[in-house]
């Protein structure tokens, strides 16, 4: 009767799961998703368990119990400037559990006869590989996400040769794997694909890590599926393609947008083969006070604001939610634009400013907005480097050349909310700063943009 009940409950949670991935596709709808998301695993997780096949209740207490403390003390502790590298340790997870449900299930005696028992082998092979490589590569990129491990992409001489060596190499080992049952060939590909996660995740540059994230997402959901082959659980199938397919739409939409080869993600080397180097600068970067930076702000019509990275260190957004209010109030045109890779992870920015209640039609993204920036008084940039980096469409030669950015510089007045004139994430310079109509705001953007409301405030009051 359990086993009944479970698959049903199983249609029910993947239509919860189907319903979750529709609601966080909009921000109004997005804590409704979550909930579903929720929901849906919490039927699943009471279905799997409550199976006749399933046993043992004290080790599963054992594992189930210290893992679940442990996720809820640390997602209870992660701020959202480490939601990325949590995320890249979460896919690490999934992929390890993929390889060692492969050998496990793999050293455990079958009574499987014919073509049912090679087709298993081949779920048990591919399980494993898409595993192995999701588990390195996103290994690698928490490291480049945590700063240690470089941001800067690996650049080793013949590496697609290496990477089409290790794939062939695998292949071989699959063959062999068929046709001997052979344990040893398989904890060799394991090894062979873990070292092809690694490079294709090291020759990625850091500007382009939050496609790298929603790639490794859709590898772990493959992942996931091909588990769920290897263990005939249907509910594993449906969620993990789901994952998959979802992450691998996010990853093609996010590729468009920076103007990146799709197929060039996957192959582990995109946008990488040019120097972290631009032209050298010329002009020099002028700072500006609080007070002159009020006086443009209060001075303007139109405004738009541009968040990055830094931000979302500072924790800046609950005062530039209040900023934005108050310029608001006062008549002032007040809009957000959003590049489509700010941050660390895809929609950092859009998470950030529906925390701190920024309306969501005053939040725009790059295609939206970008033509509006030269009828635009005052364009205000809070920590983002390289997403508003002349070189990308000036400099061919620099290693984000081609990449869509925030035009800022077309404002009739750009201000730069940032602790130094250093290069961003991609490690590229940017002539932004030096620019005639640009002008620096030095300083923790969170104190400075307290330091603004503040002096608004009191205009108003004035």
């Amino acid at each position: 009767m359990f086993d009944s009940l479970s698959n049903v409950a199983y249609i029910a949670a993947s239509a919860l799961f189907i319903l979750s991935l529709s609601g966080l596709s909009n921000q109004e709808t997005a804590q409704k998703g979550n909930g579903y998301g929720i929901a849906g695993m919490a039927i699943a997780f009471l279905a799997t368990i409550l199976r006749s096949d399933v046993t043992g209740y004290g080790i599963l207490a054992t594992v189930i119990v210290p893992g679940a403390i442990i996720g809820a003390i640390l997602a209870g502790r992660v701020a959202m400037t480490e939601m990325p590298e949590l995320v890249a340790m979460l896919h690490s997870f999934v992929g390890m559990a993929a390889v060692l449900v492969g050998i496990a299930n793999h050293l455990q005696p079958q009574a499987l006869t014919g073509a049912e028992a090679t087709i298993h082998q081949v779920e048990v092979f591919i399980g494993v590989f898409i595993g192995a490589v999701t588990f390195t590569g996103s290994i690698v990129a928490f490291g480049k996400l945590r700063g240690l491990v470089s941001s800067k992409p690996l650049m080793i001489p013949g590496r697609h040769i290496l990477n089409l060596g290790l794939l062939g190499a695998s292949v071989a080992l699959g063959a062999q794997f068929l046709n001997h049952d052979s344990t040893l060939a398989l904890l060799i590909m394991s090894v062979l694909a873990g070292v092809l996660g690694v490079h294709l995740v090291m020759a990625i540059g850091g500007a382009d890590m939050p496609v790298v994230i929603s790639m490794l997402n859709s590898y772990s959901g493959w992942a996931a599926a091909a588990a769920g082959f290897m263990l005939s659980n249907d509910l594993l199938i449906i969620t993990g393609a789901l994952v998959g397919s979802s992450g691998a739409i996010l990853s093609y939409i996010m590729c468009k947008a920076m103007n990146r080869s799709f197929i060039s993600v996957i192959l582990g080397g995109f946008g990488t083969g040019k120097s972290a180097k631009a032209k050298e600068m010329t002009g020099e970067a002028k700072s500006i006070s609080l007070e002159d930076t009020v006086e443009q702000l209060e001075n303007a019509s139109s405004v738009i604001i541009v968040p990055g990275y830094g931000m979302a260190v500072a924790q800046a957004q609950h005062a530039i939610s209040e900023i934005t209010k108050t310029l608001r109030d006062r008549g002032i045109k007040v809009r957000f634009g959003i590049h489509p890779v700010a941050g660390r992870l895809p929609g950092h920015m859009n998470v950030l400013l529906a925390e701190a209640k920024v309306p969501y039609d005053i939040v725009l993204e790059m295609d939206e907005i970008n033509d509006d920036f030269p009828e635009t008084d005052v364009v205000l940039v809070i920590g983002a480097n390289d997403t508003v980096n002349p070189s990308a469409v000036e400099d061919p030669d620099c290693a984000i050349a081609g990449m869509p950015v925030l035009e800022v510089w077309k404002a009739k007045t750009t201000i730069v909310l940032k602790r130094s004139l250093g290069s961003g994430y991609a490690g590229v310079e940017n002539p932004l700063f030096y620019k005639e109509n640009t002008h620096m705001l030095f300083g923790d953007a969170k104190k400075n943009t307290d330091a603004i409301l503040s002096k608004l405030n009191a205009l108003v009051v004035a």
